[in-house]
């Protein structure tokens, strides 16, 4: 394994980093463990927070150059590159403006003289992918640098300019050596990471493979872990949901990202055939009229996928779903130019026992259902292994909440497809995983929530 640079919108390759030793991915552990326990936990919480609130400042300062690493990396198109780092710098200001209010010791009513107070466990070891270069890296560092912890990252093999960008950000902001510190390390070593006592935690976001191995190790090292896994999204079109409104939607939350997000809708179940065949040509006309192409054209709304390992990994998922009796409605082709393409794709007649109805398709490909009853589209939709997020449309809020509760996910959004914000957990259920990120209940992953009780001396 190497860290490479490869342009996924031309296929060329650009530049590659070698791995660190285990010298230097040991020492650099070292640095961070003595930080932590002689200078970094000591620090008070403002202090930590001006840091963090100075790297969302340099964030912005400087948005067109960290915006260009995620086109060259992962072809991100251009627009969507903006929106991840604006999102990023706002959940850096987040934890930096709420971070004393999070860790504020918390008395208990019920029992005199005691105190729940809030502390750092020491070194955290993150594994992020590459979908969202930055915001994955912040959803972990933000909240747990401002806490006290300090972070170890090892990022995805295929963005190492935007892992050096972003270690480069805490330094220019003047975090300390080993508060953030990025690895080009190997996944051999990251288990050997797992497996020291130094490191107090472990974060992942990755596939339900990888989540399993490092859950693992964790495990067996008695190590607390938060883990995100993918999912299968589905998005329950009921029969009072404005259709028009519904479309908008679904077209924007599959393609969002080139398709490319554990939260993308993935599967789209309208209750009623006369509706569902409304839907699916409404549905088809908006994926024909998607503008493929370069990223940084301002008109392109679908750029490539991130490798052509990945684009060859969704053409053979398409094509074993057609070998099991699913009929392409739109797409499924590698598009004729240079780069990683693939047209948005639209597969149905997907039985139960077709390879599509369990797999997470990880790039435009939307499957399509069309069942009789409320009922049905709610066993459908948490026939699956993940439980990440889902999605209901219907004109009644109440009656909307209602199913909602009934999806087995750890987020539903109601009339809309995702909405990111700090302030709003980020986790799942099932395999999809465990543990959430962002919003308050992010930052408490990985503290000791240590009680005090003080009694009378005489």
């Amino acid at each position: 394994m190497s860290f490479r640079t490869i342009n996924p919108a031309t296929g060329e390759f650009v530049k590659e980093f070698p791995l660190q030793s285990d010298e230097q991915v040991f020492a650099a552990l070292e640095t961070a463990d003595r930080r932590y326990r002689e200078d970094w936990k000591f620090r008070p919480v403002a202090e930590r927070a001006k840091i963090v609130a100075r790297a969302a400042q340099i964030l912005r300062e400087k948005r067109d150059e960290y915006v260009e690493h995620l086109t060259l990396e992962m072809g991100k198109v251009t627009r969507f590159g903006y929106m991840e780092v604006d999102l990023v710098a706002d959940i850096l200001d987040y934890y930096a403006k709420n971070a004393e209010r999070f860790l504020a010791p918390q008395p208990l009513p019920d029992e005199p003289g005691a105190t729940v107070v809030a502390e750092p466990i020491g070194v955290l070891f993150a594994i992020e992918p590459w979908n969202f270069p930055y915001y994955q890296l912040a959803r972990v560092a933000a909240p747990q640098l401002v806490a006290g912890n300090v972070v170890l990252m090892k990022h995805a093999p295929n963005v190492p300019h935007c892992a050096l960008a972003f270690a480069r950000l805490f330094e220019e902001a003047g975090a300390p050596e080993g508060v953030y510190t990025n690895l080009f390390c190997s996944v051999e070593q990251a288990a050997k990471l797992i497996d020291d006592f130094r490191v107090r935690g472990v974060a992942l976001t990755g596939s339900e493979r990888a989540g399993a191995s490092v859950g693992e190790r964790a495990g067996r090292n008695l190590k607390k872990v938060v883990l995100e896994l993918g999912g299968s999204d589905p998005a329950l079109i009921l029969k009072g949901a404005p259709l028009d409104h519904a479309v908008e939607q679904c077209v924007m939350g599959r393609t969002f990202n080139s398709g490319q997000g554990c939260v993308n809708i993935k599967r789209v179940i309208v209750v009623g055939k006369e509706r569902g065949a409304q839907m699916l040509a409404a549905l088809k006309e908006r994926f024909a009229a998607i503008k493929v192409g370069d990223p940084t054209d301002e008109a392109t709304v679908l750029g490539p996928l991130v490798s052509e390992t990945a684009l060859n990994g969704l053409l053979k998922q398409i094509e074993e779903a057609k070998a099991a009796g699913a009929r392409i409605v739109y797409g499924g082709k590698r598009v004729e130019r240079p780069g990683f393409y693939l047209e948005p794709t639209i597969v149905t007649d997907i039985d139960v026992d077709n390879p599509l109805y369990q797999q997470e398709a990880f790039g435009p490909v939307l499957s399509f259902y069309v069942v009789d009853t409320e009922e049905e589209a709610i066993e459908l939709a948490n026939a699956t292994r993940y439980g990440l997020g889902g999605y209901v449309f219907d004109a009644d809020i109440e009656h909307a909440k209602q199913v909602a509760s009934r999806i087995e996910s750890g987020m539903v959004y109601i009339n809309s497809c995702f909405v990111d914000s700090p302030g709003l957990p980020f986790g799942g259920v099932k395999n999809a995983g465990f543990g959430r990120e962002l919003a308050e209940v992010g930052i408490g992953e990985f503290l000791n929530r240590k009680l005090i009780r003080v009694a009378s001396a005489a």
